[in-house]
């Protein structure tokens, strides 16, 4: 999604729009040899997401929600407001039942397009990618924090996979979400992809400050999709069969580029949400003047957007209105899609590195998945994680950024 320089806050947007095709670039060779089969023919790569950590099994169901109380405000004329959402849960080892399917073909053939991709890496490659969670999985014993996880703007929940995979292991329920017409492609039940209008609709704004105005309305219209979420996993009658293992009084919110904008924004709005994670998103609707009521945040960012001073300012603003435990977190040589599963697929695609984001994909992976858990167990849990104290050796490329 191509992004007009206006100012400080069109620099940041230029450069979280362009982050994504610098990660996964396309190239006239690749950087790793390529596979052939017996005959000579090139073959496809076989891609796979990092093993999981902590000590269960995963199980996942996909969720198919409609907001009949909302018309969808993209496309008035679609109806209500419809969501897809993929439910990652600590399951009991054993059972029957393949793996989950990464996405759909139509939905990585949208995405590999929206990249520039579609002529370079086959679209059944990356919907064929292995994950570790097993479809309908019987459930581990017990009730479990529940972590809500939005994506970035035109980016499928999809790629925050091996984070929610990785979450679910360590004793979390956690419901990625895609919002409809905000995903480059969401796949439908009866055969439906909806495509992101929503994007066309930002691309088109005449002015920074129409920009802006959209994008806060993306990140506002999320956090109402986030409460439905919650009313359908938590009232009388739920959406999920399995939704006595939620814990209702521990909740937190977290999301990618805009879906980090949509967890604060979330926290805003929903009392019923304890802790957030904005993962090197802008606040396009900023973080109240009143705070977050005490309710802890950890800001993860990009070293090059997200230093203090920096590129986005509106981490600064947002900063010295939290009220609560807070953190900000900048990743040296890290780029804007870090924090999900790109890099991974980037690097076993022998795509090459861009220089501006030279961090190894398992150091990505490692990172994200590290810091995100601490903040969680920490604020969820209860569990002290000295990992949130400061800087520590295994992990030079963090930096503590305890003040503007």
């Amino acid at each position: 999604m191509p992004i007009r320089s206006r100012g400080r806050t069109a620099a940041a947007l230029a450069l979280a729009a362009t982050a994504l095709l610098s990660t996964l670039a396309a190239a006239p060779a690749p950087a790793a040899p390529v596979p052939t089969t017996m005959s000579g023919r090139t073959a496809s790569p076989s891609l796979g997401l990092p093993l999981p950590a902590g000590p269960y099994s995963i199980g996942t169901e996909v969720l198919h929600l409609t907001d009949h109380s909302r018309t969808d405000p993209w496309v008035p004329t679609a109806g209500a407001r419809e969501l897809m959402a993929s439910v990652h849960y600590p399951a009991r080892s054993g059972g029957a039942g393949g793996t989950a399917p990464y996405m759909s073909t139509e939905e990585a053939r949208l995405m590999l397009a929206q990249r520039a991709l579609d002529g370079v890496v086959p679209a059944t490659t990356v919907s064929s990618t292995r994950t570790h969670a097993r479809s309908g999985a019987r459930p581990a014993r017990g009730r479990f924090p529940l972590v809500l996880l939005s994506p970035g703007f035109g980016t499928p929940r999809a790629t925050l996979t091996s984070l929610a995979e990785d979450l679910a292991g360590r004793g979390y329920v956690v419901v990625s979400v895609d919002h409809a017409y905000e995903s480059s492609g969401t796949s439908f039940p009866g055969g439906r992809v909806l495509t992101c209008s929503a994007c066309d609709r930002v691309e088109a704004a005449p002015t920074e400050e129409a920009e802006r105005e959209l994008l806060g309305s993306v990140s506002t219209g999320r956090a109402a999709d986030l409460s439905f979420v919650l009313d359908r996993l938590t009232g009388r009658h739920p959406a999920w069969r399995h939704a006595g293992m939620i814990d209702t009084g521990r909740i937190a919110a977290a999301g990618h580029s805009i879906g980090g904008n949509a967890a604060v924004s979330t926290m805003r709005a929903d009392r019923r949400v304890d802790a957030g994670i904005d993962m090197d998103g802008t606040f396009f609707d900023p973080v109240p003047g009143r705070g977050l009521d005490g309710r802890p945040l950890l800001m993860l960012g990009t070293e090059s957007l997200h230093h203090p001073g920096g590129p986005d300012d509106s981490w600064d603003t947002g900063w010295s209105r939290l009220d609560g435990w807070k953190r900000w977190l900048t990743v040296e040589g890290s780029g804007h899609f870090t924090f999900t599963d790109l890099p991974v697929l980037a690097g076993q695609l022998g795509l090459p590195v861009d220089p501006a984001a030279p961090l190894p994909a398992a150091r990505s992976t490692g990172i994200t998945r590290g810091y995100v858990a601490a903040f969680l167990d920490l604020h969820l849990k209860g569990r002290p994680r000295p990992l949130l104290d400061g800087p520590v050796p295994d992990n030079p490329e963090v930096v503590f950024r305890h003040h503007p």
